[in-house]
């Protein structure tokens, strides 16, 4: 698994003892728990891999979308010939957490399906190809009716647990939620409760709260739940895709020019 490269506690010494280093090249796109030593660090130019799984990813909350409407996710416990089920996307609405690479891939991969495209972001800033932008202030509002709620924002202070019993109980009860975010915007409590009562049509996770997920917990035992091992961006796929861009970033470092990913220390991403 990708996650277990993620030990900032060895990147501190190994930093501290090469004094000629100027910029850091983190191989992620989530980088929560390296902000403690991006701020400690700040006289380093730190940058991430925002952006550059965004294919790969946007493909698989797709899939995850399609096989929470389609009932795939049902039919493939049935130990028998089943009623049919589903819904499409096409034609459909669709809810989708953040601003950046993971939603300009999803709704670039959506043309063509005629989806109503409600997109969540910290700016108001359009976003292109959506067919709404909107702030957080108006997230409740942004999910109702909406078949599909993806998350692919980053995991900050502020985000940290939003989408919580407000987002769930505003939600339509056929809709399915994706995240391929990280686990921690989710409010697992008020997910449960959802699930369980049947609120929200199901839960599509490639990222869970803890992770991994232990064997025992809750989320493994609920029909309405398929769960991904945070694998949505494999190494296979990953590997070229950041070595194209650590490529272009070193051109552009040697060219004295604006680099891709620039980590923003305060905000945390």
């Amino acid at each position: 698994m990708w996650a277990d490269f993620h030990r900032p506690q060895d990147l501190g010494p190994i930093l501290a003892n090469a004094t000629s280093v100027e910029l850091v090249a983190l191989p992620f796109a989530g980088i929560e728990p390296y902000v403690p030593l991006i701020r400690q660090r700040s006289d380093l130019l730190w940058t991430c891999a925002r952006g550059v799984y965004a294919r790969p990813v946007a493909e698989h909350a797709i899939a995850l979308a399609t096989a929470g409407l389609r009932h795939i996710v049902g039919y493939a416990q049935e130990r028998r010939w089943a009623e049919p089920h589903g819904r499409m996307l096409v034609d459909g609405s669709l809810t989708v957490f953040g601003g950046g690479g993971i939603t300009a891939e999803i709704i670039r991969l959506l043309q063509g399906w005629n989806c109503a495209i409600t997109v969540v972001r910290r700016s108001a800033t359009p976003m292109p190809g959506a067919s709404r932008t909107v702030q957080p202030d108006l997230a409740v509002e942004a999910v109702a009716g909406a078949d599909a709620v993806i998350l692919a924002l980053a995991l900050t202070d502020e985000t940290r647990g939003s989408i919580d019993s407000a987002i769930f109980d505003a939600m339509a009860p056929h809709a399915w939620l994706v995240n391929v975010a990280r686990g921690g915007v989710v409010d697992h409590e008020a997910l449960h409760q959802a699930l369980v009562e049947g609120s929200i049509g199901g839960a599509a996770l490639d990222v869970t709260d803890p992770e991994p997920l232990p064997e025992g917990h809750w989320l493994w035992g609920l029909q309405n739940v398929v769960i991904t091992p945070h694998i949505a961006n494999t190494p296979e796929m990953g590997i070229p895709l950041l070595a194209a861009h650590i490529e272009e970033n070193v051109r552009r470092w040697i060219a004295d020019q604006p680099l891709a990913g620039v980590v923003d220390p305060v905000a945390g991403y």
